[in-house]
């Protein structure tokens, strides 16, 4: 079996649990993702479907190879867990998850533009005050005689997020088989309806 599947972000709501304690999670639809190739100790799985209009022909030769009636719209690999691997056709669901286990998701950030230095990179900016005009400026960016350059990696302005990001030790709260839904404490990356990725991570999670 994989250790991982490809799902999508729905959103966030909490769950109670019987002593009426609230946990904040993110509700993601895990799945089902059908086994598009296996390879040495990683399998390739595809979710979702494209039209057959929208693929391209090395996609439908790839979906057809292994069986699927439409190309995947995603795919990504995953490493195999345990000594079987899935054959090739075949789905995996939601169902390799269980409440408790801790995992990490992958996914892409919000896009927020190009931004400056306070918001991209914390800083703490000028006083607001007494004849300041430096509210939000960076400052000096580098020395003005030696080097007399501006040094690589000076933290500046520019693109800010849309950028791929993993969230680790992430507790699985509740796993909905019939429904495809994986419940995760926690915020994970990304806007709504965005693609991610959950895979297995082991050990202890942080809010143990």
């Amino acid at each position: 079996m994989t250790n991982g599947l490809i799902g999508r972000k729905l959103g966030m709501t909490r769950v109670f649990a019987e002593d009426g304690t609230a946990t904040p999670v993110t509700v993601i639809e895990a799945g089902p993702c059908q086994v598009v190739q296996v390879k040495t100790g990683t399998v390739q799985l595809g979710f979702g479907a494209q039209k057959a209009k929208r693929a391209n022909k090395a996609d439908l030769g790839h979906a057809k190879a292994a069986g699927l009636e439409a190309a995947p719209r995603v795919i990504r690999e995953f490493d195999v867990a345990g000594d079987t691997a899935p054959a090739a056709g075949s789905t995996v669901t939601v169902e390799i998850f269980a409440a408790g286990e801790r995992v990490k998701v992958t996914g892409t950030s919000k896009g927020k533009g190009f931004q400056g230095v306070v918001k991209r990179h914390g800083f703490g900016g000028g006083p607001a005050t007494h004849g300041n005009t430096r509210h939000r400026k960076p400052g000096s960016i580098g020395p003005g005689t030696n080097p007399s350059r501006v040094i690589k990696g000076k933290k500046m302005p520019g693109h800010h997020g849309a950028a791929r990001h993993t969230e680790l030790g992430l507790t699985v709260v509740q796993v909905d088989a019939e429904r495809n839904l994986l419940f995760v404490r926690g915020a994970i990356p990304g806007s709504k309806n965005g693609i991610v990725t959950v895979s297995k991570q082991g050990g202890k999670s942080r809010h143990d």
